[in-house]
Formats: C-alpha cells, sequence, structure tokens
C-alpha cells in the first residue's frame, strides 16, 4: 500500500493521514475537483483558504516569497504563510496572495513528497470543531468521503505554529 501512494496522490484520491501534530485530510492540491470535495468534507467555507505539505524546500523557493528562514523551521511543526510569487498561483487553494506551507517531520511526508506535487493539509474534522489525534475519533461522514485512511496510531498533537513574517503566531 505504502509505495502506491505517490500513484494514488497522482490519482486524485483523498487521504486521511498522520503529520507530526495532528490527523490531516489532503489530496493533490493541483486537482480542483479533489481540493473542493475536501472542502465539502469538511463542510467548510469555499472561500476559506487551505494549507499545503510543499514537495521541497526548492518548490517552496520557486513558487513563493520566502520572508524566513525555512531550514529553521521544515521540516516541524509549523505552517509558514508566504506571499505567492503569482497571485493567481493554486488560487483554489487560496484565494489570497499568500498560502501556508509546511513539510511535516514524518515518514509519511517523505511518501507524499515522492508524488512531486503540493499536496493539502488540513485537519481531518468537521470545520470548527476539534482536531484529532485518533482515527477512532474522526467522524462516521468524514470516513466514508475519503479514499484511504492511513492509521499511525495516536498522535501527540497540537495544530502546527503558525509563522507569518518571519514570528511565530499563536493560533
Amino acid at each position: 500500500m505504502e509505495k502506491n501512494i505517490p500513484k494514488y496522490i497522482l490519482a486524485g484520491k483523498i487521504f486521511i493521514y498522520p503529520t507530526d501534530t495532528i490527523y490531516g485530510i489532503g489530496c493533490d492540491a493541483t486537482n480542483i475537483k479533489a481540493v473542493n470535495k475536501i472542502k465539502e468534507i469538511k463542510q467548510r467555507d469555499a472561500g476559506k483558504p487551505l494549507s499545503i505539505i510543499a514537495p521541497s524546500i526548492e518548490w517552496i523557493k520557486e513558487n513563493l516569497i520566502v520572508d524566513c528562514d525555512l531550514e529553521k523551521y521544515l521540516p516541524g511543526p509549523y505552517t509558514i504563510i508566504l506571499k505567492k510569487k503569482n497571485s493567481k498561483f493554486l488560487s483554489h487553494v487560496s484565494s489570497t496572495d499568500s498560502l501556508g506551507v509546511r513539510i511535516p517531520n514524518h515518514e509519511f511526508t517523505k511518501m507524499i513528497q515522492k508524488a512531486g506535487l503540493p499536496f493539502i493539509t488540513t485537519s481531518v474534522n468537521l470545520s470548527g470543531e476539534s482536531f484529532i489525534t485518533k482515527i477512532s475519533d474522526i467522524s462516521p461522514e468524514i470516513l466514508e468521503g475519503v479514499d484511504q485512511v492511513i492509521d499511525y496510531g495516536e498522535l501527540n498533537g497540537n495544530p502546527s505554529t503558525l509563522i507569518i513574517n518571519g514570528k511565530e503566531v499563536e493560533r
């Protein structure tokens, strides 16, 4: 199964997966249909931006304006909000001129990165509800909407720390 993850990502599958913080729900961020399905599953306001797991630090530097030391935060439990070089870039993910990027420090992230694409990362819960640290706490309506569930047991986490304008921001 695990060696097929990049293939499943490229095929537009939606995953529940572990990060270094909490469980997330994600898909190929370039697949508009799959991204919209995640917004539906989460009952999330369609205009509210999502974040992505970047395929690499180089990818971040190619597509976003870097205003901090990426290596200080990535991989790690951080979401860095950066300005897009092109405001239309991934506009179905974030309609603003910024994009949140992560590279979780988790072995599953390496499998995601093998697909070579940005990957949606958002907490696997209904919008406004508590984050999830174990698969058994995920509501059946969310589980029914996804294609793959990657269970790594109970995670220790809190949501990632935001970095905005190079500074840590409390959520």
